[in-house]
């Protein structure tokens, strides 16, 4: 298991509902996101490189996704410069596979 739901039980402080909340905004909003990156990348859109990595970063935070999160971080820091597109489409899989077998996951773990 590559996530943890440890800081939204803090959060949601026994309240199951919200965790079944989070996951779903998650799963709603984050594939999306992660598309729209690989696109923004292929096409070196650096403005939405960055927004889009700044977007997913706290999604993937919130799941205790930590290598995500920092590959997240250095896709929107490298982002913003354009000569550093090479790096950023080479961080890339490692976000979208992580991501993905999370969703996967999440799907399961929830029954979704």
């Amino acid at each position: 298991m590559i996530y943890s739901l440890h800081k939204i039980n803090e959060m949601a402080d026994g309240d199951e509902d919200f965790i079944q909340s989070v996951v779903t905004v998650f799963l709603e909003e984050v594939p999306q996101d992660l598309e729209d990156l690989e696109k923004a990348i292929n096409e070196g859109d650096h403005q939405n490189i960055y927004m889009l990595g700044h977007k997913i970063k706290p999604n993937v935070d919130l799941l205790g996704m930590e290598e995500a999160r920092a590959t997240a971080f250095e896709i929107e820091t490298l982002g913003k410069d354009p000569e550093k597109i090479e790096v950023v489409r080479s961080k890339f899989p490692l976000l979208k596979k992580d991501v993905l077998q999370v969703i996967s996951e999440l799907k399961k773990d929830f029954s979704l």
